[in-house]
Parts: C-alpha cells; sequence; structure tokens
C-alpha cells in the first residue's frame, strides 16, 4: 500500500457491522503485511482519524466528528437546504421524510433529511449512507442529470451497495431517464423501501459539478392520487427555489485564500 489509496483502504474497512479492528485483522482483510499496517495506523492515530479501543483494537477517532461539523458550517447544499427540508416536510402534511442527495462516485449519498412531525415512516435514506444510483425517485432523479459519457461509464460499472438481483436493463433505464428528464421530476413505489412512495425533483448546478435531488417519502398507505397530484409541484417549486439559492450563494465573492 502506497500513498493516500493506503490510509483510505484502511479506514474504509470500518463500518457498522464490524466497527473495531486489530493490526491483525486489517493486514488479513487487506492482504498486506502487518508491518506495514502498523505504520498506517500509527499515522492515524497521531491524526485523531483512529483511536485506541479495548484489547488492542481500534476504531474511528473524533477527527471525523471534527470533519462532519465543518461540513455541516461550510457546504453550501448542507446549510442552505436543511432549513427549507424542514419546511418541505411541514408543507406535506402527513408523514413523510424530506430528503437531500447527491451523486457521490458511482452511488447516491443522502446530506441532509427532515422528518415530519408525526414521524412515522422509516427510509434507508440517512445522512452519510450510500444508496444505489439506479433504484428509487430520489437517485434516479440525480442519474438523469448525469451527462451522457458520464452516464455510460456509471451503468457499467457494478453498484456496491444494490444487490445483484435488482440489477437494471441499461435500455429500460436509459428511457425512463429521459422521461424523467422531460417530466422534471421523478415518483417510484417501493424500489428502495416497502411501503413507501418517493417523489423526487432535482438539484443541478453543472457549473459547480453538483447533481443532487430533493425527495420526498411517505409512506404509500397515506398517498391516494390527490395527495401525490398535491405533492408533486410542492417538491418541484422547492427543489427549483433551492437551486436558485445555491447559485445565488455562489455567486457571492469568496472570502477564502486562495492557494497559491
Amino acid at each position: 500500500m502506497t500513498g493516500l489509496g493506503r490510509y483510505a483502504r484502511v479506514l474504509r474497512l470500518f463500518d457498522e457491522a464490524k466497527s473495531e479492528w486489530t493490526v491483525q485483522e486489517i493486514a488479513a482483510a487487506l492482504d498486506v503485511p502487518a508491518s506495514t499496517v502498523y505504520r498506517s495506523v500509527r499515522e492515524l492515530l497521531a491524526e485523531g482519524l483512529l483511536e485506541q479501543a479495548a484489547e488492542a483494537q481500534y476504531r474511528l477517532g473524533a477527527a471525523f466528528v471534527e470533519f462532519d461539523r465543518l461540513v455541516r458550517a461550510t457546504d453550501p447544499l448542507y446549510r442552505i437546504g436543511t432549513a427549507l427540508l424542514r419546511e418541505v416536510a411541514l408543507q406535506a402534511r402527513l408523514p413523510c421524510v424530506a430528503v437531500l442527495a447527491r451523486l457521490y462516485g458511482d452511488e447516491v449519498m443522502c446530506v441532509a433529511d427532515a422528518t415530519s412531525p408525526e414521524g412515522l415512516v422509516r427510509t434507508s435514506y440517512e445522512r452519510g449512507r450510500p444508496q444505489p444510483l439506479t433504484r428509487g425517485a430520489t437517485s434516479k432523479v440525480i442519474l438523469a442529470q448525469v451527462p451522457t459519457r458520464r452516464l455510460t461509464r456509471l451503468l457499467a460499472a457494478p453498484q456496491a451497495s444494490a444487490p445483484a438481483s435488482q440489477a437494471q436493463d441499461p435500455a429500460a433505464l436509459r428511457a425512463e431517464l429521459a422521461a424523467i428528464r422531460r417530466r422534471g421530476y421523478c415518483v417510484t413505489h417501493g424500489e428502495v423501501d416497502r411501503g413507501v412512495v418517493g417523489i423526487a425533483a432535482p438539484v443541478s448546478i453543472p457549473e459547480r459539478a453538483l447533481a443532487a435531488s430533493l425527495s420526498l417519502v411517505v409512506a404509500a398507505a397515506s398517498l391516494d392520487d390527490a395527495e401525490e397530484r398535491r405533492l408533486v409541484p410542492l417538491i418541484v417549486s422547492s427543489a427549483s427555489l433551492l437551486t436558485e439559492q445555491l447559485n445565488k450563494d455562489g455567486s457571492r465573492p469568496s472570502t477564502a485564500r486562495e492557494a497559491p
């Protein structure tokens, strides 16, 4: 392992299923000498990216908490979008979760969410959790924004968070994405979580390489045709408002010091 990649490979081993690792376990998982892992772990400890746990084990360090606070304070999508999400969840007037997500490598990542006061809807979309790129309205609206060349590459890549049984025909998916672009929104039923409906609209700023979506996840039992017709304009207009606010934010003079 060399360069930045060696640290990333170590850190990406940590997840909800296994949050603590020994040096020997890391070495076995990555198929590298334990001496190499010792050096990487020592350097990650020094930077607060790992910390000591019980019995010679290590876990993710408090530096990630610091970085998370910094992202929440400085990321325009999160900073501007969070207040809007809360308003959308209130205006929906039924049990729901409002979600703000963006393209993250070959997947989609939720960056913020807001639950309605009833709090009765559960969704797999939660901050920091990657989701399949080709399932659900939240993701499909984002995928529909991607330029043709990148779309071809994304569709050819295996989706790590999507089971093989959920693979879709590329031609059919391309046709669906074209329809989403024409319509300006997407509605899906139970593609990511059973018993819920997703309604999503695009948040797109190509000049800033931002492909995102604002969506509402609603319990299917609470949503009839009349409610869907009421909610679609709410999501579309809210996504347009967020796009406008992000564009205005991006036009402000930067106060950050430019790198030499």
